[in-house]
């Protein structure tokens, strides 16, 4: 039986794991890291350091309020367990990319019981840019997505069971939100609150608001959401709530009324924008399909639009938009998409599947190309080349079961959108490496400095949070804001600085001496011309970004006794 259902759920499989493999070594590593990245790996590492896991601390040691505790928890629950990395501090994003395919694969299949539809939803869904993207940054966004992905299967059992829907969809509803409310507060309030409105009005499938009332997944869910909110204005109090509702509220907000109607139409082209190409599929297919739809589907349309138009609108108000402020509502819009194009039998015509996998193809082969060239000329290493050549497998077995096979196609295609982010690591790879952070590791390493030393760190905050997470937690490093070398002097042992603050230094009171020197990405077409001229070694001096290492004089092998 086990082995029987397994069989029916190998394309799920397939793709989850194809997604973590494919995409795992663009997100686990430092390729193209997103910057507010820092906030929660820098606090994530001081929490590391000293066992408080509930205050959330930025890198100069100031207290940061700003986001609720569960996303900073993903960071450092992976860190706890397998030490502090560039890897580990993803690792937790990644899976949770994942995660969510799989219950939008599973609510597509509570709903409409049709395969093809829920394996559709996983292909949609894992293989769109923004969802990669967000499964591979530390940040809120798509640990919200995860929670409101739970959330809205049990809004889905509502809509599929009624007044009947048993206790478990109250309990994946609740906490689901709960969860979210935790990771980025008050968009899940939002979002909720607008479902459960939904479900008592909408006139397909009207829910009782007693069968809205189940106490103990409630009360569960008001605890786990309340819990870190509570624990923190009980220490910092008004400084607390000031910080946060700044952030949720007040920074974020306008009422510029040229920028709302901006934003609006930023949200409506973004909200398309999203499922592009899989959307374009859809305008080739049958064009009445809409009529004759049963009432459980208008409901589940209905509660698409009303979850979409609820994001579409709260974006408006924004100072400065993002799409990425969609990602709660695209899990159940992927489903919907995938409705949609099964009830156009949009495989009827597997032409067009196949040329999008046939461009899609030419695009891995022109990335496959470049890294093949940046790896011949720059120093690589071998698992690089297992990828690429891997690669090439992969290209030949997707072309060959795409000619062969039309019931594939869309795993295919989403497949191929795996590969090429899979290639593109290893060109980004150059552009990361040698990492400033696994750089400084070394020299640490090499010139035995003594753990627990006092770091200060001055330069770039995003690079210097790739230091404080390849240095790990056995240093404490502190971001400083400004130059005063004789606090320095007084308060560290050591110094990290970027070659922008050298001549401050070059003074009797530190010996300096070159501790890295990294490529540059912003100079990415200085370093490729490099490669055709063969001068790389002196490209990079010119164009690279270099770190130094200044020890205070007179606390020079001198460690302080203070931790």
């Amino acid at each position: 039986m086990r082995f029987h259902h397994l069989k029916n759920n190998l394309s799920l499989v397939l793709i989850l794991v194809a997604f973590i493999v494919l995409i795992g070594p663009f997100a686990l590593n430092f390729h193209l890291r997103y910057p507010d990245e820092m906030y929660y790996t820098n606090a994530a590492v001081k929490m590391v350091q000293t066992g408080d896991f509930q205050t959330t601390f930025l890198g100069d040691g100031n207290l940061r309020f700003k986001k609720p505790i569960l996303t900073y928890w993903f960071v450092l629950v992976p860190f706890k367990l397998f030490g502090v990395s560039p890897l580990t501090s993803r690792l937790f994003f990644l899976l949770a990319g994942a995660i969510s395919i799989a219950l939008s694969y599973w609510a597509a299949m509570l709903f409409f019981k049709k395969k093809n539809i829920a394996i559709l939803t996983a292909c949609i869904l894992s293989s769109l840019p923004i969802w990669i993207l967000s499964s591979s940054r530390s940040i809120p966004d798509i640990v919200l997505g995860l929670f409101m992905t739970l959330s809205s299967v049990g809004f889905i059992g509502f809509l599929k069971y009624g007044n009947s829907t048993p206790t478990k969809y109250h309990w994946m509803l609740y906490s689901g939100s709960a969860l979210a409310f935790a990771a980025k507060g008050l968009p899940a309030v939002a979002l909720c609150f607008i479902g459960i409105l939904y479900l008592l009005a909408n006139p397909w499938q009207r829910i009782d608001f007693r069968r809205l009332i189940h106490f103990p997944s409630i009360i569960f869910s008001i605890v786990i959401s309340c819990y870190w909110y509570l624990v923190m204005y009980n220490a910092y109090g008004a400084e607390f709530i000031n910080a946060f509702f700044e952030d949720q509220v007040g920074a974020r907000v306008t009422y510029n009324p040229s920028l709302i109607l901006k934003n609006l139409l930023k949200g409506i082209i973004s909200a398309i924008l999203i499922f592009v190409p899989w959307i374009l599929f859809g305008f080739f297919g049958r064009k009445k399909f809409l009529l004759g739809l049963k009432v459980h589907e208008k409901a589940f349309i209905g509660f698409v639009v009303a979850w979409g138009c609820c994001l579409i609108i709260l974006s408006a108000f924004v100072v400065k938009f993002y799409s990425r402020y969609f990602i709660p509502v695209i899990p159940i819009t992927s489903i919907l998409l995938a409705w949609w194009l099964i009830k156009q039998d949009f495989l009827a015509n597997s032409r067009r599947l196949q040329i999008g996998i046939d461009i899609l193809l030419v695009v891995n082969f022109v990335i496959l190309l470049v890294g093949m060239y940046l790896n011949f000329q720059l120093p690589s290493n071998p698992w690089i080349w297992v990828q690429l050549f891997s690669a090439i497998g992969g290209m030949v077995l997707i072309w060959l079961i795409s000619r062969s096979v039309a019931e594939k196609l869309p795993l295919l295609f989403s497949l191929s959108i795996f590969l090429a982010v899979f290639l593109t690591s290893t060109v980004t790879y150059h552009l990361s490496l040698p990492d400033a952070g696994k750089s400084i590791k070394t020299f640490l390493k090499e010139n035995k400095v003594p753990k627990k030393s006092d770091i200060a760190y001055l330069g770039n905050l995003h690079i210097g949070s790739k230091i404080r997470i390849g240095i790990g937690a056995d240093y404490f490093m502190t971001d400083l804001q400004e130059v005063n070398t004789q606090d320095i002097q007084a308060n560290f042992d050591y110094v990290i600085l970027e070659d922008d603050f050298l001549e401050k230094f070059q003074n009797k009171h530190f010996s300096i001496r070159l501790a890295a020197v990294n490529w540059n990405p912003k100079y990415f077409k200085e370093m490729f011309v490099s490669l055709w001229y063969g001068n790389q070694k002196e490209t990079k001096w010119s164009f690279g970004k270099k770190f130094y290492w200044a020890v205070p004089l007179k606390g020079q092998g001198n460690q302080k006794q203070k931790r």
